[in-house]
């Protein structure tokens, strides 16, 4: 069972890989891991800052989660060669499918969407692009049902993740 301690420093780590890769993550995202670090125990200088940010006042909060990082040694960089950072981000989404702190569904349509489309539909990545495509235009009448699509998306990232090295996936 994961502490509230270890929840909230892994959630920190999610947003600063979300930022490290690139993609969007709100200031009211921030803000609230901020907030929930402050309150599971997390000490750094500057958590409290960012925990009482109020609206008016998010446009600070990037900075100061970047700060947050910083003194909590939690900072993140994505490979500076644009097909090494896709790849590690495929990797990465992949690996938070395998452990359950991503849904299947979801991360396979980040993976399409953010890494594979980037990379130019590598063969690697397709049984999961594939799943990402078909959940997409999935309604109810179809076959198989949308469980089976998650429980394929998910064996899929077992298997890409089955091609790397644990170092590999240190991200």
């Amino acid at each position: 069972m994961t502490t509230p301690h270890a929840h909230a420093v892994r959630q920190l780590r999610v947003l600063a890989r979300e930022r490290g890769f690139g993609c969007t993550v709100g200031s009211d995202r921030l803000v609230q891991a901020g907030l929930d670090a402050l309150l599971a125990g997390v000490e750094s200088p500057s958590l409290p800052l960012l925990a009482g940010l109020g609206r008016k006042e998010e446009s600070e909060a990037r900075e100061l989660f970047d700060t947050v990082l910083e003194e909590l040694g939690l900072g993140f960089r994505a490979p500076a060669d644009p097909v090494a950072a896709r790849w590690a981000l495929a990797y990465w989404l992949a690996s938070r499918i395998a452990d359950g702190s991503l849904d299947p569904l979801t991360g396979a349509d980040r993976i399409r969407a953010d890494a594979a489309t980037e990379l130019d539909h590598p063969g690697a990545l397709e049984p999961i692009v594939r799943l990402a495509r078909h959940a997409a235009d999935w309604n109810e009448n179809w076959d198989p049902p949308l469980a089976e699509l998650s429980d394929g998306v998910l064996q899929a990232a077992r298997e890409l993740l089955g091609t790397r090295s644990s170092a590999d996936l240190e991200l």
